[in-house]
């Protein structure tokens, strides 16, 4: 169950995950939290979309800076992993290149891909933009666009759109003055044109020619596009690494992202302890087991030992950055960002849940039980954990009930809470902040008895489903929790991911005995 309420309102693409964790959809979006809330909506008609809706059972997401950065990213994650609902883009090809030719005059051209001889900028998102730009450039600059230059002037010199290097009208000098303008604009390096254009539709207004104030306005909308960064997919001939971390309560919360050449292509979450040298140790770690970049950016620095480690490890040198400006800063910045949002929306559900139920600790881990069966036939129990208010799903535990038989979902529930919690205890696990039943205050007793055998002290409560009333220990009446409240609606979403893990094993179950 996907509790979009969380969702942030940024923009970025989402993941579309079923039960077993693999991608079925990938999309971007200018607003994440609208975006994925209107698949739910009652009136998707679209048989395709109704199917996909059916199996989505999460959803992961990475933020980004601006919707432009999100359509990239988008496109280089279809490529990667191709879902089965996503249009089949195996021969697709990535967005346009302006691309300057290596002759005598050089052309301004549109590349599908970097092949030839010149220099290529881009990749352009917008195709609507990038023909614009494309225009304004030949149309500015008066280039020559034939393929093979004639021997007497075409119809472009005759319009005032080309300076004819045809017939020697312009010397190379002079055109290659043009094209050292044109890299300035394609490289982003557009101040002083803005500069004068901007000063040219101030005029333009002053004299009421407004027709010619819009078109000016157009051309600097059009290079201020250009000039956007593109976070998502820089031109980079090697591999870099970004990593950015988070410490609360002790707890380090780390993501990490690999970048091919320019292109975001994995997101790596990690927890762990906090201790002094953790950043090094992770580093250390990860690289191990790991492919090692050429350049790693991190936001602290590290001991000279580490990047030597690297460097070894590698076989060549390997750079740690540190940034304090510009463009790697602004990765950092959205690494964290992504940070805040993976580890920290859910935070407030959380703490919601704690205030409402008294509780001393905050219920970080919270694992539930549920019962399923058909008639008392091919009885199991689930039971589901919640870690920082998302599933946990290394920790989801299936129990084929051994002891009872018939309809006993209050001996089915001891029997499970006794196997869980008996383990734990003997192995010395973590054992959950809270635990949630799925039932009345029978279940609830029957699994508080179980506990109170092992002599463990934890929160437990239960939810029964009728009226989703909530019950705590020594208290007949349920307690009154609204149900518009976070609390209520994180119980419900951790009781009915419990209920689908059960019935799931339920018909694994049934289905194993029909075809013995």
């Amino acid at each position: 169950m996907i509790d979009v309420e969380t969702l942030p309102n940024n923009p970025g693409c989402y993941l579309f995950k079923d039960d077993e964790d693999k991608i079925l959809y990938i999309g971007k979006a200018k607003n994440i939290k609208k975006r994925v809330k209107s698949y739910f909506q009652k009136d998707i008609l679209d048989p395709k979309t109704k199917n996909l809706v059916k199996n989505i059972d999460s959803v992961d997401i990475i933020v980004t800076d601006n919707e432009f950065e999100a359509l990239i990213l988008e496109n280089n994650l279809v490529k990667k992993h191709q879902p089965k609902f996503n249009i089949d883009l195996k021969d697709a090809k990535s967005f346009a290149y302006i691309q300057l030719t290596k002759e005598d005059f050089p052309r301004v051209l549109l590349s599908r891909r970097k092949i030839g001889y010149g220099k290529f900028y881009g990749p352009f998102i917008s195709a609507q933009e990038r023909d614009y730009i494309l225009h304004f450039l030949r149309k500015t600059f008066t280039l020559r666009t034939c393929k093979k230059m004639p021997k007497k002037p075409c119809l472009r010199y005759h319009i005032k759109l080309c300076n004819a290097p045809c017939i020697d009208l312009i010397s190379k000098e002079e055109y290659s003055r043009k094209i050292e303008n044109i890299k300035l604009i394609l490289s982003g390096k557009t101040n002083k044109l803005l500069k004068k254009l901007d000063k040219e539709m101030n005029r333009a207004s002053e004299m009421l020619d407004f027709e010619k104030a819009i078109m000016i306005r157009n051309q600097i909308k059009a290079i201020t596009h250009l000039t956007e960064r593109q976070n998502m997919q820089r031109e980079k001939k090697y591999d870099e690494d970004i990593l950015n971390y988070r410490i609360k309560d002790d707890e380090v919360y780390l993501i990490l992202f690999n970048i091919h050449k320019g292109t975001l292509v994995n997101k790596n979450e990690f927890v762990f302890d906090f201790h002094d040298e953790f950043l090094e140790e992770f580093i250390v770690r990860y690289y191990s087991e790991s492919p090692i970049p050429k350049e790693v950016i991190i936001p602290k620095v590290v001991s000279d030992a580490t990047s030597t480690f690297l460097s070894k490890e590698k076989k060549s040198k390997v750079t740690i950055t540190v940034p304090k400006r510009g463009e790697k800063k602004q990765l950092l910045s959205l690494v964290l960002k992504n940070i805040e949002i993976t580890f920290f929306s859910d935070t407030k559900k959380v703490d919601e849940l704690k205030k409402k139920l008294l509780l001393q600790e905050t219920p970080r881990v919270i694992e539930c039980f549920d019962i399923s069966h058909i008639s008392g036939t091919s009885t199991v129990g689930s039971m589901v954990q919640f870690r920082n208010g998302k599933p946990d799903k290394s920790n989801y535990r299936r129990f084929k009930i051994r002891t009872v038989k018939g309809v006993d979902d209050f001996a089915a529930i001891s029997e499970v809470v006794r196997r869980r919690y008996t383990r734990l205890k003997n192995e010395d696990e973590e054992l959950p902040n809270l635990v949630i039943i799925d039932g009345g205050i029978g279940q609830l007793n029957a699994a508080l008895q179980e506990l109170e055998k092992l002599e463990l002290k934890i929160p437990i409560i239960s939810i029964a489903k009728h009226y989703e009333e909530i019950y705590i220990p020594g208290i007949s009446q349920p307690i009154s929790i609204a149900k518009k409240e976070k609390a209520l609606q994180f119980i419900q979403e951790i009781r009915d991911e419990a209920h689908r893990f059960a019935i799931k094993y339920n018909r694994l179950l049934r289905k194993k005995e029909m075809i013995q």
